[in-house]
This record gives C-alpha cells, structure tokens and sequence, in this order.
C-alpha cells in the first residue's frame, strides 16, 4: 500500500497541497487535516513512522519507503517471528528539505536545520501532534481480538540519519506535555506514560553522548520499547564529516556512548536467527551493524546503506517482542 506522506517546510510545519502550490496547515486544522488523510485503517495491525536523512530527495523518500516495507515483506515470509501473526503494517513518511552540498559546510547546513526545525521551528509541535494522534486512532483490541495490544495496534518509529533527530525531538517535546493532549495515556509500564513501541535509528547524525545530554527524557517517559541505534565503522558522514563538523564521531559510526541508563551492545544478526529478547528488553540498544552495511560512494561511505534483510530483520524483531 503507498504510505502516507507528510511534508514539512525549512521551519518544521506541516504542509498540504493547495491549487496554488503547497501551503501551511493552520494550527487549529491539524488535527483535521490528519482525520483527512492519516486515520490508521483497520486492517493494520503496526503503524510505521519513518523519518528519512541527509540529501533525500522527496521521491527517493518514498522510494526508500517502498524499498524497506519490500524487504519487511520478504523477511516477514521467511523469518522467526511467532507473535505477528498477523503482520499487516501501514506506512506514514515524514519529508522534510535535506538536501545541501556534499560538503563540510552541507553537512552542517542541514545538522543546524534538522535541530533548528525542531526546536526553535515547529517539528516537534507537529510530529508529536502526529504520533498523539495515531495513538489516539489505534483501533480497539475488540474489533481485531487476535492482537494483544490494548490499543489493538502498534507503533513503531523509524528513523535515518538527522531524521532521528526529528523524531527523538518529537518525543522529548511530547514528553513535556499534558498526556491527554497527545492521548497517549497508557498505565503500564509504571512510569512510562506513552504507547511508542520501539524506535529503531539507523545511523543516526548526532553526538555519541545526545542520550545524557539532550535527549535525557527517552530515558523515562515517552517509549514503552526500547531505542535502538544501529551503527557502522563504514559510515563516512557520521564519522569523517560528523567529526569535522562536530569535533566528536557520531553515533552512525561508533554507537551510542553515554546515556542516563545502561547501553546494551549487540551484533547485527543476519536473517532468520532470531534476536533473543534479553539482547533488545533494554531502555537503550546499540547495534554493531559494521559488517552489515558496507557500501556507499562518495563522502557519506555506508551512511545510506541501511536498506538490507538485516534492517528488516530487527525491525521486525522488536515488533514480535513488543507483543
């Protein structure tokens, strides 16, 4: 099924395609403008939310998405995965303007617009009013008795390069707020107010310590899941250009250092050895994907080689664990 699309402009707000060109969503239709075109169908049993990265065109975006779901699909037919059963998934694309030289000063062009969006922008405000939003709209567990969910479906937040800065600033703004004004209201786990059922990262364009230093309140409140954070020695943008631009390597290339709780490390694992759930029941997982992803040209290296069996194979894990 083609995926849902949100656009976003250089200030992080939402979008919509007028007669006269893409025009911005007035705050009070948000939520309208979502019941328009993003109310989770029935029949899906997980809700995707992928926020792409660096020099992304917006239909490369959505050929990414096709790419991935295609190689979920795939994996879903051979892999170990007891708990999807079934496994129907639907698709929301975030797209934001990512594309700058291939430089020092590009890299940090979009480092400085991936952060502004985001927290003196709107990207948070709108991504979170998203994510309350679906929560909101899952369907009730009595229409579709054969998913365990209190919800009935599950959500699940995918992220590429600085389109994880996106998304962990999305859940850190949520994190502030009142839950009902998202609607993510969960009791359990006690202490852990929001539905989020996993965030996978991959090759994430930020400092190895953003956990401890900015991103402290992933730590409690917002996931029930774990965040998960894949990484190879072979990414040349998050490595290379993100310490030149940073002056410290990044979590695409050395995985996440310090955070406000213990970091699981693990290996990538290839298709259809299963991911025991010790491995990834953690607050923070980073996952050695070095000998995973591997190819790439040019000054990012391997940075964008994320689409493979392996991806899909762990993202598809953490939803069977998340039953």
């Amino acid at each position: 099924m083609t995926p849902a699309v949100l656009d976003l402009d250089p200030t992080g707000w939402l979008l919509r395609e007028t007669r006269t060109g893409p025009r911005p969503v007035p705050e009070h239709r948000l939520d309208d403008h979502f019941a328009a075109s993003l109310t989770p169908p029935d029949w899906a049993t997980d809700l995707l939310v992928y926020a792409h990265g660096w020099q992304t065109k917006p239909e490369s975006a959505l050929a990414t998405v096709h790419r991935l779901l295609t190689l979920i699909t795939d994996e879903y037919d051979h892999g170990p995965y007891p708990n999807l059963k079934p496994w129907r998934p639907w698709t929301v694309l975030i797209r934001w303007p990512s594309r700058s030289r291939p430089s020092l000063g590009g890299y940090r062009s979009i480092r400085d617009r991936a952060h502004t969006m985001s927290t003196k922008g709107h990207a948070s405000h709108v991504i979170g009013r998203l994510l309350g939003y679906l929560d909101a709209r899952r369907t009730d567990p009595a229409a579709p008795p054969v998913l365990a969910n209190r919800h009935g479906q599950y959500l699940h937040l995918i992220g590429h390069s600085f389109g994880c800065r996106l998304l962990c600033e999305a859940v850190q703004w949520a994190a502030g707020q009142e839950p009902l004004t998202l609607g993510w209201n969960t009791p359990e786990p006690h202490g852990r107010p929001f539905t989020v059922d996993s965030m996978l990262l991959l090759q994430m364009a930020a400092p190895r310590d953003a956990f401890a230093s900015r991103f402290t309140a992933l730590a409690q409140a917002p996931l029930r899941g774990p965040v998960v954070a894949t990484y190879s020695q072979h990414d040349r943008a998050t490595g290379f250009w993100h310490l030149r631009a940073e002056k410290r390597a990044g979590i695409g290339y050395a995985g996440i250092g310090t955070a406000p709780s213990p970091v699981s490390a693990i290996q990538m694992l290839p298709p259809r050895q299963p991911y025991p759930l010790t491995d990834l029941d953690h607050r923070f997982v980073s996952v050695d994907a070095s000998e995973v992803f591997v190819h790439g040209n040019g000054p990012a290296g391997a940075h964008s080689d994320h689409l493979r069996p392996e991806t899909a194979h762990l993202l598809l894990s953490l939803a069977n664990h998340s039953r």
